[in-house]
């Protein structure tokens, strides 16, 4: 101790010095925002909206209001933060400038307004703040000049979750703002939207990036962070975003962590829970060659890999909808977003297969994919839907099956039952069509039979008004009279026992309204103009009107089950059945020959019944 120090200070130790903190990594930042576009040259896929924009600016003709409309992730914010920098471009080193889209170097106000953070640029999120209030506070800023660049721009995202009130309060100041302002609107609901704000704005739709395009510039950004990625992968990638930029890169983020840096195929359907393409590429296959237990034991192994049933099915829709793409426009191969399995083996499925069976394929898949979905236990419904596929593969096609009846002898058939007498039906009155439901095909079959003997009508009776003389003829009146409720009634309860003028004599059918009685005279009276008994009686009567036509019809379903070319169709398409038979009344002498006409639609006929409805 020295002689300047005190004996009674207490000595102290110096603390050691503190080592300098080291200096802490800069945190990540996700793929969606490192790469977020700085100027129109970096957007992709909106060429239309950067044409019409640059020429704008060329000419001096910049609006007052922008709006941009399109599905998530394709860069409407960031689109509009764009074009709020170039309404705002001046250099850095002062000279005098205007709005331009060139971008390529920075200028005095482009980073703050990039990082949104510049006092004359504000962005407001409509989805919570949708009212009056916060709409006012935008008109009455916009009264002022801005403080340091050109324009005062308002970006309001989301724009159509606005109040009504907010929308009516914008509209004025929308339609004559203030020089100095500009509004750039983003939405994804462009319906809800009013028209009277659409009017005052220019509207750009921007689109979905193409697959293609989307994988291209996701292997730049690979390349960038020296992550080795396979094409396939990208092109897995690029399909599953559906077109959105953000979606794409936050997949391709997550994959890249997931495969600690090297990004594959088999990783990425890992991921995604989706089935090898090469794989569904062969279930396809065997579906085609009606090979049905390789392809229950290739859905098998899928489904135990991992794959979800519904997404197996879709992935088969999928690859139905390229071939049938490969079939009608052949330059489609050339796609960047297809694998080699799907160009090569795409390309010979095209020409072996035929637009009708890919037509059907594509048919039963939709319908198999909302079963599924649907299912209590998805694996079984889909199997079930890969059964019914692999057996329509069997089944010839409509002309296919016509073709090979012509060439084979018609089986022998028993004599068709005489036609009924009458203009009930049966095989009189001109030519039959049937069509058989599940084969496809549709039979026009004429034959000659007797005029059916014409019914002697009755002697008038001088009276007014129309006259009756069967329950048809009643049924008929009120056909005519649009009473629809008595004209059913009628036909479906009424057993007529006795019928003549001004007296009905009927009983109830099981089911029937015992006041059909009072209500049948109250009208007849009233359309006929004179007085009619209408009387329910005991008996058992005649069959109603209804049964008659129902008997009539399967007669005649019979008659035509009969016929040879009929009967050689129904043994050709097991489980078909005869749907309907129509009667042409009044064949021409010409058409009475044998005829066979062949559906030209793949799955439908003309009332739009499908085989596999």
């Amino acid at each position: 101790m020295s002689a300047d120090t005190p004996e009674d200070m207490p000595a102290f130790d110096l603390p050691a010095a503190t080592p300098a903190p080291a200096p802490q990594a800069a945190p990540y930042r996700v793929l969606a925002r490192k790469y977020r576009p700085q100027n129109f040259d970096d957007l992709i896929g909106q060429e239309a909206m950067v044409r019409t924009l640059s020429n704008a600016f060329a000419s001096g003709r910049i609006a007052q209001a922008y709006i941009l409309t399109g599905v998530r992730g394709v860069g409407k914010t960031t689109t509009a933060r764009i074009l709020a920098r170039a309404l705002n471009y001046e250099p850095m080193d002062g000279s005098p400038g205007g709005p331009s889209l060139d971008l390529s170097v920075f200028g005095k106000h482009c980073k703050d307004i990039i990082e949104s953070r510049h006092v004359d640029v504000m962005e407001m999120d409509a989805a919570s703040n949708t009212s009056i209030n916060d709409i006012r506070e935008i008109i009455e800023g916009s009264r002022y000049r801005p403080v340091m660049a050109r324009y005062k721009v308002y970006i309001i995202d989301e724009v159509h979750m606005l109040s009504t009130a907010a929308f009516n309060g914008l509209l004025k100041t929308l339609e004559e703002p203030p020089e100095h302002v500009k509004f750039i609107f983003a939405t994804t609901e462009i319906r809800k939207v009013p028209v009277t704000v659409l009017s005052r704005c220019q509207r750009f739709d921007l689109r979905r990036v193409e697959a293609g395009v989307l994988a291209a510039h996701l292997s730049r950004i690979c390349a960038k962070e020296n992550v080795s990625v396979d094409a396939e992968a990208l092109s897995i990638v690029a399909r599953a975003a559906e077109g959105s930029v953000r979606d794409s890169l936050s997949l391709l983020d997550q994959a890249i962590a997931h495969g600690g840096g090297a990004v594959t195929g088999e990783e990425v359907r890992r991921l995604l829970g989706l089935a090898d393409k090469a794989r569904v590429i062969d279930l396809f296959d065997a579906l085609m060659k009606g090979d049905m237990p390789r392809a229950l034991a290739e859905f098998r192994d899928q489904y135990d890999s991992g794959a979800d049933p519904a997404v197996i099915l879709t992935d088969l829709a999928e690859f139905t909808h390229l071939v049938t793409r490969l079939k009608i426009v052949p330059d489609s191969a050339s796609d960047a977003s297809l694998v080699e399995a799907e160009r090569i083996r795409g390309v010979e499925m095209a020409e072996a297969l035929s637009m009708r069976v890919l037509s059907r394929t594509w048919q039963m898949l939709t319908k198999g994919i909302a079963e599924v979905q649907q299912a209590a236990k998805p694996a079984q419904a889909a199997e079930m839907v890969l059964v019914r596929l692999a057996y329509a593969a069997d089944l010839p096609t409509p002309d296919e099956a016509l073709r090979k009846l012509k060439d084979m002898p018609a089986p022998e058939a028993s004599a068709p039952p005489s036609p009924p007498s009458g203009g009930g039906g049966g095989m009189g009155g001109g030519a039959m069509t049937a069509m058989a439901a599940g084969g496809g095909a549709r039979l026009s079959v004429a034959a000659r039979s007797e005029p059916a003997p014409q019914r002697v009508a009755a002697e008038p009776v001088a009276v007014a008004g129309p006259q009756l003389s069967s329950l048809a003829d009643v049924v008929a009146l009120a056909t005519q009279k649009r009473d629809l409720m008595l004209k059913h009634a009628v036909e479906s309860h009424a057993r007529l026992v006795h019928f003549e003028e001004g007296r009905i004599e009927i009983s109830m059918a099981p089911g029937g309204d015992p006041n059909l009685v009072q209500d049948l005279s109250r009208k007849l009276a009233e359309w006929t103009g004179r007085r009619w008994l209408v009387s329910l009686s005991s008996k058992q009567g005649e069959a109603t009107i209804a049964e008659i036509a129902r008997a009539a019809r399967e007669e005649r379903e019979d008659g035509i089950r009969a016929e040879p070319l009929v009967a050689a169709v129904l043994s050709q398409f097991p489980g078909a059945q005869i749907v309907d038979v129509r009667i042409k009344e009044e064949v021409p002498e010409a058409t009475l020959a044998p005829v066979e006409e062949v559906d030209s639609g793949p799955d439908a006929d003309e009332d739009g019944l499908s085989p596999f409805d």
